[in-house]
């Protein structure tokens, strides 16, 4: 996804003479094509994530539309103050993308981790929270970010990851997109983990169960619409997350569920547990750790429909 971000950047950045890049020390190889045609749009602002995001922001006063990249937790926790002082307080066009989100960097420890981000950003007032499942959507997420008038945070993975969406069309932030239809539950993904969710229907297609999918991209804000549709006509509604339980898409969507009328659907969640791992392993080690697996998700969902 890092390699897409880096190509969608370089063309909106022709298209836009406005948008500036700020890296945290990292991709500087990454983005030497967005250096060579845009001379002085780049700025590598080092290991300071502070400054960096004050640097951002008054850029943007300055009628410029900065994006910062760098890795998840360093562009969202190490910097909080000044995305919620100097961005959010006065509703600034920034655009704050964190690669390697959840446990993509689960072989660095739990300093990578990023399983708080989206619980953190989505209570700042003014934040658009994205967080795309492949490298289609996270081209249109760029797209559509860039012609908001405020905040955004979007949180994408590292590379490889298997591209789920197929076509490049109508795509809304805060409007979900069905992957795939189903009548007797529903599974909502965001983010990287959506191929897991995937093969969790397929596992329940198995067992006669046909699980309609929802590619839940944008956090904040939610698709409140598509919630209303799902937790009316299906009796289990799971979300899977790469991300802690605690605040998430899950916990929004949990929010979300105490301020409606009696609904039909049960909740349930999948994430990470509250807890660092301190275990070292490649990320589909971490994700088993926290049952975040195809099969797992399956059997959890079955025993309830059962």
């Amino acid at each position: 996804m890092r390699n897409a971000f880096a190509d969608e950047a370089t063309q909106l950045g022709d298209a836009d003479p406005r948008i500036v890049l700020l890296s945290g020390d990292i991709g500087n190889q990454l983005f030497d094509r967005f250096k060579s045609k845009k001379d002085g749009r780049f700025f590598n602002c080092g290991i300071a994530e502070a400054n960096m995001m004050g640097v951002a922001a008054g850029m943007a006063l300055s009628g410029l539309r900065p994006i910062i990249y760098t890795i998840a937790p360093f562009t969202t926790s190490r910097c909080y103050e000044q995305i919620r002082d100097d961005v959010c307080c006065h509703n600034l066009p920034v655009i704050i993308v964190g690669t390697g989100s959840g446990l993509s960097y689960a072989e660095l420890g739990p300093t990578h981790h990023s399983c708080e981000d989206l619980a953190i950003m989505r209570v700042l007032p003014n934040m658009t929270v994205l967080a795309p499942a492949d490298e289609v959507e996270l081209r249109q997420c760029l797209r559509a970010a860039l012609k908001l008038s405020e905040p955004a945070y979007i949180r994408i993975g590292k590379k490889d990851e298997e591209i789920i969406q197929k076509k490049d069309e109508n795509f809304e932030i805060g409007r979900s997109i069905t992957v795939r239809e189903g009548s007797d539950t529903c599974l909502i993904g965001t983010g990287t983990i959506l191929p897991v969710v995937l093969g969790a229907a397929d596992a329940l297609a198995v067992q006669g169960v046909a699980a309609r999918v929802e590619s839940f991209h944008t956090i904040k804000p939610l698709d409140e619409k598509t919630l209303a549709d799902v937790f009316s006509r299906y009796p289990v509604v799971a979300v899977i997350e790469e991300h802690s339980r605690i605040g998430g898409l899950g916990g929004s969507i949990a929010e979300w569920l105490t301020k409606q009328d009696r609904m039909n659907g049960r909740l349930i969640s999948f994430g990470t547990d509250d807890s660092f791992m301190h275990k070292i392993g490649t990320q589909d080690y971490a994700r088993a750790r926290y049952g975040l697996t195809s099969e797992n998700i399956a059997c959890q969902v079955m025993a309830i429909i059962a």
